[in-house]
């Protein structure tokens, strides 16, 4: 009976009792996981008496909440609010423009079809506002006014761009510098890796995928020389000192995130005291920059200099570690912090300013060297829990579960990839706030955002604390909401939205991802079935279409079999498995190099490892695929992936830069030529498409 009890409250606040994994097989979440997991969400589920006082919290608190302070809805469509209030009571409603309206609920209790915006509605005593969505988010058709569109582009892990005076890590100058010569050659899109806000404290935390917010940047990759001008970055590198520093780690070949921080910050500092001791035009607009970003940015300066101040005192910088007055962003402990260290919080809303100011000006240089869609950010699917967006935002969290996947075709035993995850109720309790702050921060400065596991937006494995990821459970979200505001929020910014659907993917997801015009992504090497490779003409025309992910081997990687190579160097891999792995890579190679030679893109008197390539970024841009991008990785021809998912350090993860200058990345004759061909296989699949 308890077990029967447990699993309705499971399914009450959203936990899946049931899942299919990667292979097929069915499984149920066992009822020590459902408990674990019911605790850490704030159920209590130790016995029967427990679940039953749960259960009976849980519909209490369903029947006495108020209405949602938002609610979605899809334009053109009447808003039904029966279940709230009866026909005929009366409203006021004020769009978005300004316009201001009055009347009753009609016969069946709705409003009728409103243009899409944020309105705001007041009916009896409750105001509240409406997100009124488009059906969809703008198709790549849409975006550049072209049917069939077939668009080319390429993805850089912005770290590893090397360029004079970046201090030792990728900075936006080198990605303009990128921008502008892709652009030139004919592309459409540059897919940049997240520029999440870090800890400025912290340096060895430096996972793109695991930052400290996603409602601000990482300000490590500014670039302040065409910012500020060269004079003063000049100036400032000779006040410090810097000038052998910089010549040292510019010089290595992987990124020392400590000393490379610790430079750029030394650099940034200087550059800050040196302005705020001006009144020109670049002092106000860095005065206005913060006044716009208000209590947001503020907090953010504040969690940052508060994490710092922890970490000089040799205490934890994870905020849920902190005494119980500094937990609480609006405590008086807080606000006397932030008036005594008044300067570190200026100084990090300029570091703010200057990175938004650096994302602006490569959007800029994308758009101007004729990119229909320019840089495509990465929206990183969770943020650390003890950070800053986590701080400012805790009852729209998750506390204490992380976030992972499930045993699947790259994990057998799961990930688990410590991050927090926002809480269902908790976003519809406060608006969806922190959703819609962090949707328009990740498109603000990009034509097109990248959604990391969008599979997310529907359901996310979450993990109890001191459980192994295979302990976990799928919980649900809130995904019509999410979805409405990502096409409103889209629309809004004109910008194309890509999902990263691999792994676990729910069952009809892809489906909804085309029919909202949000492109899932398909991946060469597991566009198979049966060792048997699908042929492009066969590649869905919703998705893009991609040689590789930074998650993965590169294509010459894979044919070397170097990933299976680091995994059993990793420990990820017993002797045992990697042999069994290296047999099915035997097959699957010739089940591609099968497939490449059908399609008419190898011959096969030419089996080299260039031509093994020049043939995968030429089959994927023959798909249908909108949108084909191309790794660096790829068009370099390199047998390294950026990383490899895992435990251990062994393996360089987000440190490796490339060997040349971002001036001569695309010089080099060999990439060239494999530009040419994607272009032109680009073409030949539009072609084909207009026929």
């Amino acid at each position: 009976m308890s077990d029967i009890l447990l699993a309705r409250l499971a399914r009450a606040v959203g936990i899946n009792m049931d899942w299919t994994d990667a292979f097929g097989n069915h499984h149920r979440v066992t009822a020590e996981s459902q408990r674990a997991i019911l605790e850490e969400l704030g159920f209590p589920a130790g016995g029967a008496q427990q679940i039953t006082d749960s259960l009976r919290h849980l519909e209490n608190v369903r029947q006495t909440a108020p209405p949602p302070p938002l609610v979605t809805h899809t334009e053109g469509q009447p808003l039904a609010l029966t279940h709230q209030f009866n026909a005929g009571t009366a409203y006021k409603l004020t769009l978005e423009n300004g316009e201001a309206a009055a009347g009753k609920l009609d016969g069946s209790g709705s409003l009728p079809p409103l243009p899409r915006g944020y309105h705001r509605l007041q009916i009896d005593d409750l105001q509240m506002t409406l997100a009124i969505a488009p059906r969809a988010c703008p198709s790549v058709d849409t975006l550049v006014n072209q049917q069939n569109a077939r668009l080319w582009g390429i993805t850089a892990q912005l770290y590893s761009l090397r360029r004079k005076g970046d201090c030792g890590l990728g900075d936006t100058g080198a990605l303009e510098i990128l921008a502008r010569q892709i652009a030139a050659k004919g592309a459409d899109a540059l897919a940049i890796s997240p520029v999440h806000a870090m800890f400025s404290a912290d340096s060895n935390n430096y996972s793109p995928y695991s930052p400290s917010t996603r409602l601000f940047f990482n300000i490590l990759h500014s670039a302040p020389d065409l910012v500020l001008g060269r004079d003063a970055v000049s100036r400032a590198i000779r006040q410090c000192h810097l000038q052998p520093e910089m010549e040292r780690l510019e010089a290595l070949d992987l990124i020392d995130w400590p000393a490379a921080s610790a430079l750029k910050q030394r650099l940034l500092r200087q550059l800050y005291t040196s302005l705020a001791s001006e009144n020109g035009a670049l002092a106000n607009d860095l005065t206005a920059f913060v006044r716009q970003g208000g209590e947001t940015l503020f907090q953010h300066c504040c969690f940052e200099a508060l994490h710092a101040a922890m970490l000089e005192l040799h205490k934890s910088g994870d905020w849920r570690q902190w005494p119980d007055d500094l937990r609480n962003p609006h405590s008086r402990a807080v606000a006397k912090f932030a008036a005594d260290h008044r300067d570190e919080i200026n100084f990090q809303g300029f570091a703010q300013w200057l990175m938004v100011r650096s994302l602006e000006r490569a959007q800029q240089a994308a758009r101007d060297a004729g990119m229909r869609i320019g840089l495509i950010s990465d929206l990183a699917v969770g943020a650390h829990g003890g950070g800053s967006q986590t701080w400012t935002h805790q009852e729209e969290f998750l506390p204490s579960v992380s976030v992972g996947a499930p045993p699947d075709l790259l994990n057998g035993q799961g990930q688990n990839w410590g991050i927090s995850a926002f809480s269902p109720s908790g976003m519809r309790r406060h608006g969806f706030r922190a959703f819609i702050e962090m949707l328009r921060a990740n498109l603000a400065y990009s034509g097109g955002m990248r959604i990391d596991h969008v599979m997310g937006l529907k359901r996310l494995w979450v993990i109890p604390a001191n459980s192994s990821p295979d302990q976990g459970a799928y919980l649900d979200y809130p995904f019509e909401d999410q979805m409405r505001l990502l096409a409103l929020e889209s629309w809004r910014h004109h910008a194309l939205v890509v999902g990263e659907d691999l792994g676990t993917v729910p069952p009809g997801l892809r489906d909804q991802l085309a029919s909202h015009n949000i492109l899932g992504t398909r991946v060469l090497l597991f566009e198979q079935e049966d060792n048997r490779f699908h042929p492009a003409a066969t590649w869905s025309g919703d998705a893009l279409a991609t040689t590789t992910t930074h998650d993965l081997p590169s294509i010459t990687g894979w044919f070397q079999g170097r990933d299976l190579d680091w995994r059993q160097k990793a420990l990820h891999s017993s002797i045992e498995q990697t042999e069994n792995d290296r047999q099915q890579r035997a097959t699957e190679k010739s089940a591609l190099l099968s497939a490449l030679q059908q399609g008419g893109h190898l011959h096969e008197s030419d089996d080299s490892a260039n031509a093994r390539l020049a043939a995968s970024i030429e089959f994927i841009g023959s798909t249908p695929a909108p949108l084909a991008l191309v790794p660096l990785e790829d068009l370099m021809g390199t047998e390294e992936q950026p990383n490899l998912p895992g435990p251990g350090d062994i393996h360089p993860n987000w440190r490796r830069r490339w060997a040349m200058g971002v001036e001569d990345i695309l010089s080099e004759p060999q990439v060239e030529s494999r530009v040419q061909c994607l272009a032109k296989a680009r073409q030949a699949s539009r072609n084909a498409a207009h026929e």
